[in-house]
């Protein structure tokens, strides 16, 4: 039987239910979910499929153990038990970083200190030797205490999990692929219904829509750090990659990915390219308040410009404001828009079916979800 892992997959705050639901698509058992983290268990061939599979995770880490840490005492006896010669080997480099919230130790300086000179001390005893070059693998430590309980973690993603490789290039006002992807399966796609982003930027949005509906994994095209890892056999990556590979299907999803800015469009249309979705994507530029129908079935997903970051706040009130006059001639279609702004839904003049509260980095956002008829279209076709 295979030897058992446990592992804690991060991901922004109100994307936890997407990750778990993730988790469970691949087979593996669900341990604990805490703001911002799951705790699974998988076998060794998990950290392979949950960094090439996961959608909404912006890293997979090893759980090396928890514990109280209400000192730096505890913290480096703590940090010291635990088999760190498991995974490090006497060349390897072993940096150490963290975050301490809401604990009595504060110093995030001393932490790093303390960890290291623990995973430094429990090599010494595993390997008998005295100093280390730390001249091969780098193998990332990570501490997190959270009212002083200290997770010891130790990254197996490397540059996170949102950088597909595909993005080469970005708008002023990025937004991250993960959160992309679960604003994608909120709004549920189909094959059916026409996908449309009218502020697309650099198309992330459509791109991880056609990347869902083909079932293609996010990280399949990129490098992992744990591919470094030398007790970790090369054949679990590449079974990972062969069945993303397998996966993959043909699907008659159409999108359109439109801008006013005709530069956005273009980069757009690389971006998709290099993501290998291009067929099922149409880019090109267009004015958000010159959508129509034309008799079909369609979906509005969207991160319009938020005020604090592209726009004066007053513009943005009337852009709302104009998308609310206009998008309420789109009475089939199912309109979802993220913003910071708390109060749209009075800007736009319509109240939405459901809010979700989710963050874009460390930006606050609301996502507005219009899929039921306006009750005026819902009497006439009545």
């Amino acid at each position: 039987m295979e030897e058992k892992v446990t592992l804690v997959a991060t991901c922004l705050f109100g994307l936890e239910k997407f990750v778990g639901e993730e988790i469970d698509a691949l087979g593996y058992k669900r341990l604990e979910t805490r703001d911002g983290r799951v705790i699974f268990e998988a076998p060794l061939s998990g950290i392979a499929r949950a960094n090439v599979f996961l959608r909404c995770a912006e890293r997979v880490f090893i759980l090396m153990g928890e514990f109280k840490a209400e000192s730096f005492e505890d913290l480096f006896q703590g940090t010291k038990k635990l088999p760190w010669d498991r995974w490090i080997g006497q060349d390897d480099a072993f940096p150490v970083k963290g975050h301490s919230v809401r604990s009595a130790l504060k110093s995030i300086p001393d932490c790093q200190s303390i960890v290291k000179k623990a995973v430094a001390e429990s090599m010494k005893d595993a390997y008998g030797e005295s100093w280390f070059s730390e001249e091969g693998a780098r193998m990332q430590i990570e501490f997190f205490i959270l009212n002083d309980l200290c997770q010891l973690l130790l990254d197996t993603s490397g540059a996170p999990l949102y950088k597909r490789g595909y993005r080469t290039e970005a708008g002023s006002a990025p937004l991250r692929e993960t959160l992309a992807a679960a604003l994608v399966r909120i709004a549920r796609p189909r094959e059916d219904v026409l996908f449309w982003d009218p502020f697309c930027g650099s198309g992330t949005i459509p791109i991880e829509a056609a990347m869902l509906m083909a079932d293609k994994a996010p990280g399949l095209e990129r490098p992992f750090l744990a591919e470094e890892f030398l007790d970790l056999p090369d054949s679990i990556w590449k079974d990972a990659r062969a069945e993303a590979r397998d996966r993959i299907k043909k699907t008659a999803f159409e999108a359109f990915g439109s801008d006013i800015d005709p530069a956005m469009t273009e980069l757009a249309k690389a971006n998709a390219a290099r993501a290998g979705v291009g067929e099922s994507i149409r880019f090109f530029p267009k004015n958000a308040l010159g959508i129509e129908t034309h008799g079909r079935k369609g979906t509005i997903v969207c991160n319009p410009p938020y005020g604090e970051r592209m726009g004066e706040e007053d513009e943005v009130i009337k852009l709302y404001r104009a998308l609310g006059a206009h998008w309420k001639n789109l009475d089939r279609w199912q309109i979802y828009v993220i913003t910071s702004d708390p109060e749209f839904q009075i800007h736009y003049g319509r109240r939405a079916d459901n809010v979700r509260k989710l963050y874009n980095g460390m930006i606050k956002c609301f996502y507005y979800q219009f899929f039921r008829p306006i009750d005026g279209k819902r009497k006439e076709q009545k």
